[in-house]
């Protein structure tokens, strides 16, 4: 069977708690002949030496739990620029993008693009987007997800365990997709072929996601996207329900 998915890669900070210092209290004066007591060598306790709780005693690593990160998945055909999308959306929502073109070539350097070595870079790319907005960090995804079963995989896992979630869809039209094709230098292996092909496989998106039109030029495609994603975070779908 014909890869669904031939062409589409792969980042914390801690807080130390920092004791805090007690200067010595200078040593009880005594006056001669008098009885009175000094102050500093009565049995009032020292708060800096009492049983007072440190605050940072119930978290000892002096930090609180981070917030899950949000997740954007920016998906198309190869060829219709979902990688200069997916950086756009990431300075906006100050997150890694992880490419499954790149994990592909990690995974397999001599890739044959077979549909169990398809799945095994998406199970990949899903895996290591969990762990980093697990950890409270944006992630963009840049990816093809022609079959549907890998965008409902990744649209599971987000309502698990990401704070937002939104589905972004490339489009271009074919005739400058072509000509992209023939003058790009990078690490996709797809040529207007491959692209044309994936044209006949990509599955329907029947869920809510937004649709960037990369046909003009630069400019007009990031003003799409800075449209979309300006505050970004303040109106991000709860990751939806894994059925969808």
């Amino acid at each position: 069977m014909a890869d669904r998915e031939a062409t589409d890669a792969p980042e914390q900070s801690t807080t130390e708690a920092t004791a805090g210092t007690t200067e010595a209290s200078p040593p009880p004066t005594t006056t001669a002949g008098s009885d009175a007591v000094d102050p500093s060598a009565s049995d009032a306790v020292d708060p800096s030496a009492s049983d007072a709780v440190d605050p940072s005693a119930d978290n000892p690593a002096g930090a609180e739990t981070a917030a899950a990160g949000v997740l954007v998945v920016v998906c198309g055909l190869p060829g219709v620029g979902k990688t200069t999308v997916a950086r756009r959306v990431a300075d906006h929502v100050d997150g890694r993008v992880l490419r499954t073109d790149v994990i592909r070539k990690e995974l397999f350097p001599d890739p044959t693009y077979s549909d169990e070595e398809t799945a095994a870079v998406y199970e990949e790319l899903v895996a290591r987007a969990r762990d980093r907005v697990t950890a409270g960090d944006a992630v963009v995804l840049d990816a093809t997800f022609a079959d549907e079963r890998f965008r409902r995989d990744v649209r599971r896992m987000a309502s698990e365990a990401a704070d937002g979630f939104e589905l972004v869809k490339v489009e271009c039209e074919e005739s400058i997709v072509k000509r992209r094709i023939e003058r790009r230098d990078g690490i996709s292996d797809a040529d207007f072929d491959i692209h044309l092909r994936f044209k006949e496989l990509f599955d329907g998106i029947d869920t809510d996601h937004l649709v960037v039109d990369n046909s003009g030029e630069e400019a007009a495609t990031f003003d799409q996207v800075d449209a979309a994603f300006d505050g970004a975070g303040d109106g991000f779908d709860r990751a939806g329900d894994a059925s969808e």
